[in-house]
């Protein structure tokens, strides 16, 4: 698959993980009173699991073993955990942004990233 076919389908599947990360992120800030970088941490959580699933089957058609492609998922999933970390307390904690904003932006730059770790690394 070309790289930007590829690019593509992992956006998409983002785009599935997103829904999930916000749902978590929305319904913890505005349900539970959360503040909003913790309740996006989870939601990162949750989106990550959701992503492993979709791209190791559809995006990236791997046959590394779970054993070797989870753990490597996870690490990549770390370091976009910390982009979204340091993003998310820079624009709401420190700039006051709106977090639902701020976490577009955010979301944005940990997906590139991450596409460039999980190609290259984790399921190449």
């Amino acid at each position: 698959m070309s790289t930007a076919r590829q690019l593509a389908a992992y956006a998409s599947v983002g785009a599935v993980a997103t829904a999930a990360h916000y749902a978590v992120l929305i319904g913890l800030v505005e349900g539970a009173a959360w503040r909003p970088v913790p309740a996006t941490l989870c939601g990162y959580l949750v989106g990550g699991i959701v992503a492993y699933v979709l791209n190791r089957r559809h995006v990236f058609a791997s046959d590394r073993p779970h054993r070797e492609a989870a753990w490597r998922f996870a690490l990549v999933a770390f370091v976009g955990f910390c982009v979204t970390y340091v993003l998310m307390s820079l624009f709401v904690e420190r700039w006051g942004a709106p977090y639902l904003p701020a976490q577009l932006v955010t979301t944005v730059a940990a997906m590139f990233a991450t596409f460039a770790l999980n190609r290259r690394w984790t399921f190449g």
